[in-house]
């Protein structure tokens, strides 16, 4: 009998046609709607059936600070409290979703990995994919009644810092996850622009034009024309983690490995004397 490998990209992304077959199961799945900060946007459109409400910001991440930028990790004690919060267990399968371009819930999907549970997949296309199929949608999130029993492995994911990115930005390959706009920065604004060496990669380029992941094919292709492959000197940063997480989701997807510097632009720019390059070009 053929043994049947699972590919990168079935460790990564759903389909809603999966999730719909996964709610009709009995298979234990917890369900994340996920936005940056509820605590400053409430929640205020529908979400899928079964589906809890969580903040980056709130949830997911450590309080913002100059050196760690704006989304920092948070300490690995009070993300077990969370995810054991929603129910979760070692086993369960998490997905994750957002209503907007999908970043947060990449970012969302790399903490997970992170956090050392790898039963974790982005929902391609999220929210309004499985809107505009006409699926059913709930107008108030679910709550989990009993706590689950995940045990946390913090650091199952590559990271590296500011001295590190600078470095990978000399000597192998920089992603910049972020548009173009910000990548290219103000000259009359010092504190934007991008880390001299890096290479403009806006998350959108992993996305066809129906806001879908590229195919497996088309993301290699996609990452290999920026430089990037399968390589200890590769990394991805954006504003403060999000777009780059989507980045390493697409890159994860394609077979490409890759670390995130967390802390991101938000975090470069808290140290005055750190180099910063404008316009198209590297630097």
């Amino acid at each position: 009998m053929m043994v049947q490998i699972k590919s990168p990209r079935s460790e990564v992304l759903i389909s809603v046609n999966s999730l719909r077959e996964k709610m009709g199961s009995s298979e234990k799945i917890t369900l994340l709607d996920v936005s940056d900060d509820l605590e400053a946007t409430p929640l205020s459109r529908d979400v899928i059936p079964g589906a809890i409400a969580i903040s980056l910001a709130a949830d997911i991440s450590g309080p913002s600070s100059k050196e760690g930028g704006k989304r920092p990790l948070p300490s690995p004690g009070e993300l077990e409290q969370k995810i054991r919060q929603w129910g979760i267990d070692s086993d369960s399968l998490v997905i994750v979703y957002d209503a907007t371009s999908g970043a947060q819930a990449s970012r969302a999907w790399w903490t997970f990995r992170w956090a050392g549970h790898e039963r974790v997949r982005l929902l391609d296309g999220g929210f309004n994919a499985w809107k505009s199929g006409g699926l059913a949608t709930s107008k108030k999130p679910s709550t989990c009644p009993q706590s689950g029993n995940f045990i946390i492995s913090a650091g199952q994911m590559p990271t590296i810092g500011a001295e590190e990115a600078q470095k990978v930005a000399r000597t192998g390959i920089l992603l910049d996850a972020r548009g173009k706009s910000a990548y290219e920065g103000d000259a009359g604004k010092s504190d934007t622009g991008h880390i001299p060496g890096a290479i403009s990669a806006p998350a959108a380029g992993a996305l066809n034009t129906e806001g879908y992941f590229k195919s497996d094919e088309e993301l290699a292709t996609h990452f290999s024309e920026l430089g990037a492959k399968d390589t200890n000197q590769l990394a991805v940063y954006c504003g403060s983690g999000n777009a780059a997480a989507h980045d390493l989701a697409a890159m994860y997807a394609a077979g490409i490995n890759g670390a995130l510097y967390v802390g991101s632009w938000s975090a470069w720019i808290g140290d005055p004397d750190r180099p910063v390059a404008q316009g198209s070009e590297p630097g």
